[in-house]
């Protein structure tokens, strides 16, 4: 593989971080998947294909991470799976009408109305979202981390290739 054809995989991955923070592309996914045309392209070798696996362990641990936490945030708050459910509908739908932001904001209004719905209350609704939010920037936080130490292994790959 050449220098371009690596440095073309090191800019879909660096693509694939920004993914992480503006949820427009799938970042981790993203990450892997330029591992594996990496992999793939030179016809893999041991380590490529040790960094393959490293990658596909990290895709999968962060990917579990980004929607356990926000799960057992709200949960410790009391709400329910509905309420992550509505929280889940008003990100696609967020995602549809509200360009960029919309998951965020779609996700956020799906996640108090269900809760408000719930307890009537504008003050414990906004508790349990804030704990959903809280538990969403984690989320985000680790599934960074995640991606930059995807990007990390890589490189090292690279460098003992």
């Amino acid at each position: 593989m050449g220098n371009d054809a690596q440095t073309a995989v090191g800019v879909v991955m660096l693509i694939g971080l920004v993914g992480v923070l503006l949820p427009i592309v799938p970042g981790l996914l993203l990450i892997w998947l330029a591992g594996l045309w990496w992999t793939l392209a030179d016809g893999g070798g041991p380590v490529r294909w040790t960094v393959l696996g490293v990658l596909t362990a990290l895709l999968v641990l962060g990917t579990v991470v980004k929607y356990v936490l926000p799960a057992r945030s709200a949960a410790a708050r009391g709400a329910p799976v509905s309420t992550l459910a509505a929280g889940a509908v008003g990100a696609l739908v967020g995602f549809f009408v509200i360009p960029v932001v919309g998951i965020l904001v779609g996700g956020l209004a799906g996640l108090y109305l269900a809760e408000y719905a719930r307890l009537r209350e504008a003050g414990p609704a906004w508790l349990s979202t804030r704990a959903a939010l809280v538990g969403i920037g984690i989320g985000v936080l680790v599934e960074l981390a995640t991606g930059v130490v995807m990007v990390a292994a890589w490189l090292i790959g690279v460098g003992l290739s």
